[in-house]
């Protein structure tokens, strides 16, 4: 965290001071007023300096994307990296060659790096920040596929009027599947165990 303590003959020198040594605007910072300072007989004679001290406020989501920059260039990727801010749930698009490499086996990868990700960003938020971190749109494509997943296996827990049990998923995902069948009349979804092993069953409606 950067910060500095500054001095001018009033409050709006030194902070003009602290945001200079800072090299940054007030907009980006919190400022607290130590001393307000004294002008004295003549602007000169018992004159204090006003006193400010002026920190940085570190911004969650231009870290979380440091990191992940950082990670993406470690893996050996070259990648683009869009941000798209709506409120408290941000999107990281990454784009480029080898981005099979940042998805990984069913999402795992691309997974793995939105979770670490929201840890780092949440590490620096005074609110949560719900962080998502896609490649190529490979979310909406899972999406749909989810969805053509669940009205299948919906299909064969009719049939067999047995439950359908999934393969364990991260909670967006499972939260696809419920939504998906939320209406559905003749299936009812739960989820059962505990994370990473959480998965959704899928029963016939009694």
């Amino acid at each position: 965290m950067k910060q500095v303590t500054a001095t001018g003959q009033t409050v709006d020198e030194a902070v003009e001071s602290a945001l200079a040594q800072l090299n940054t605007t007030r907009d980006r910072t919190e400022i607290k007023v130590i001393d307000e300072g004294k002008k004295g007989i003549f602007g000169i004679f018992g004159s204090k300096p006003a006193v400010v001290k002026v920190t940085v406020k570190i911004d969650p989501v231009e870290e979380a994307q440091k990191f992940l920059e950082n990670v993406v260039a470690t893996m050996g990727v070259s990648a683009k990296l869009d941000v798209q801010r709506n409120g408290r749930n941000v999107t990281f698009q990454l784009s480029g060659e080898k981005i099979a490499v940042l998805i990984g086996k069913r999402g795992q990868t691309l997974n793995s790096l939105q979770y670490l990700t929201q840890l780092v960003a949440n590490r620096f938020a005074d609110q949560y920040v719900n962080i998502m971190v896609d490649a190529e749109n490979y979310r909406g494509r899972r999406e749909e596929t989810l969805i053509q997943l669940a009205e299948r296996l919906a299909d064969k827990a009719i049939r067999t009027r047995q439950d359908v049990a999934l393969e364990p998923m991260p909670s967006y995902e499972r939260k696809v599947i419920h939504t998906a069948l939320v209406n559905h009349p003749k299936v009812k979804t739960t989820s059962s165990g505990v994370d990473p092993n959480r998965h959704i069953v899928i029963s016939p409606a009694k």
